[in-house]
């Protein structure tokens, strides 16, 4: 079928750009944006040999939404045992997250440049059945030479901003021709819906791939025996937090608890456990009785370091309030808000959080979250956890009703995605 316009104007001049991909790869790996070991799946030559069988190819251009396909790699994987997942991506960070999340036996590569020789080399080497794309990749050469192929195709979490829908408003024969190639388009919420079927596109249901997890899990006995460990004691969790995030939610925490009868008990959960030992030295050195639980469970100290894997679940149940760290710092990006809102735990957070920048943007548009713009202010939501719990409560009741409702969608897309697969 002959291309559009402005798409045969668009593989040509791919073509001619295609001899300067090793060159401008290099400048990435020069400023840290490339891995140099991995430039070959940047030019669609495969890191790793194909398995034998149908293979299913997902991919997340960042870290955001990367994190937003192991769920569904999760239950494709247990679903369909017999087949190949290959997840890829577009940058180096969400490759070091993807080696850390995905299951085993599940294969992760660059995504090729969109240059019509590597994207050749990619699909003769993987030969997908069907690839699932992910809120806005729209690769030209690459979706129409899957698509030639036979290659069935999905947009999941599917979204466009207002520049992109403009962008393609001027250019709608090609527009259409994309999104007319995807045998399944889910879109990420009513404005997506609206702007993707008015580009052509068939949309067949509403579902955001940010939700869908199941709730942190937390062992039934050991919640019950620290509940009565408590005795009514309340508690502030810092979830997942990063260095210097502590010192500066320990110094508010300090303010605020200074001189009350009910001792209030601090719980740090580090992002990383073996920081334990250091941070817990570093809160004795401020005066604090700390706790550390890999050398003594014992609750009865002012600041307490949960530096056991897997327990953060029982955390957020036990929480008044959960403070969540990679929030205060630079580089980070933040943390998923979803997992305390699902157990009714009230969330603060700090500015930095643009990998989950649109689970927030919802959250807040609910009144279901306290954004603050630092660590300096966190002593007013310190106080409401101490002594109004009831509008955080309802806040968090607010958040845990949004995200039941938007988890039941997105729990139901593997099916749909598994009704793709031969």
């Amino acid at each position: 079928m002959s291309r559009p316009f402005s798409l045969a104007l668009y593989g040509l001049a791919t073509r001619l750009a295609e001899p300067l991909a090793p060159a401008l790869l290099a400048r990435r790996v020069a400023r840290g944006k490339e891995d140099p070991a991995r430039l070959g799946e940047r030019l669609g030559r495969a890191g790793l040999p194909r398995p034998e069988g149908v293979l299913v190819w997902l991919h997340g251009a960042s870290v955001g939404e990367a994190l937003s396909l192991t769920s569904p790699v999760e239950a494709l994987a247990a679903a369909r045992p017999d087949i190949t997942l290959l997840v890829t991506s577009g940058t180096k960070t969400s490759a070091a997250l993807m080696a850390e999340r995905l299951p085993a036996g599940v294969i992760h590569q660059y995504l090729p440049v969109d240059g019509p020789a590597a994207v050749v080399r990619f699909l003769d080497h993987w030969r997908p059945s069907l690839g699932v794309f992910v809120e806005s990749e729209l690769w030209p050469n690459l979706l129409l030479a899957a698509r030639d192929r036979g290659v069935r195709l999905a947009l999941l979490s599917a979204k466009l901003s207002e520049a992109s829908f403009r962008g393609w408003r001027r250019a709608p024969a090609a527009a259409r021709r994309l999104f007319d190639g995807f045998d399944l388009i889910l879109a990420q919420d009513d404005r997506a819906d609206e702007r993707i079927t008015a580009l052509g596109g068939k949309v067949s249901g509403i579902a955001d791939l940010k939700f869908g997890a199941a709730p942190l899990p937390a062992d039934e006995a050991l919640l019950s025996a620290r509940k009565a460990e408590l005795a009514g004691r309340p508690l502030i969790l810092a979830a997942s937090t990063h260095p210097s995030e502590e010192a500066l939610i320990w110094t508010r925490w300090r303010s605020v608890v200074e001189g009350r009868a009910d001792r209030p008990l601090l719980v740090i959960v580090p992002r990383h456990p073996e920081r334990g030992p250091a941070i817990a030295a570093a809160a004795k050195l401020e005066g604090f009785s700390v706790g550390l639980q890999s050398a003594d469970p014992s609750l009865g100290v002012d600041v307490f370091i949960a530096d056991a894997l897997g327990e953060l679940g029982l955390w957020f149940r036990l929480a008044r309030l959960a403070v969540m760290g990679g929030s205060f710092i630079r580089g980070v990006g933040g943390h998923n808000p979803l997992e305390p809102a699902r157990l009714g735990a009230p969330v603060v957070s700090g500015p930095e959080v643009e990998n989950w920048a649109t689970a927030y943007s919802d959250l807040g548009a609910a009144d279901a979250v306290l954004m603050i713009n630092g660590a300096a202010d966190l002593d007013d939501p310190l106080r409401q956890a101490l002594d109004e719990a009831t509008p955080l409560a309802a806040m968090a009741g607010r958040a845990s009703a949004y995200v039941a409702g938007r988890d039941q969608a997105a729990r139901a897309v593997p099916a749909l995605v598994l009704k793709l697969i031969p």
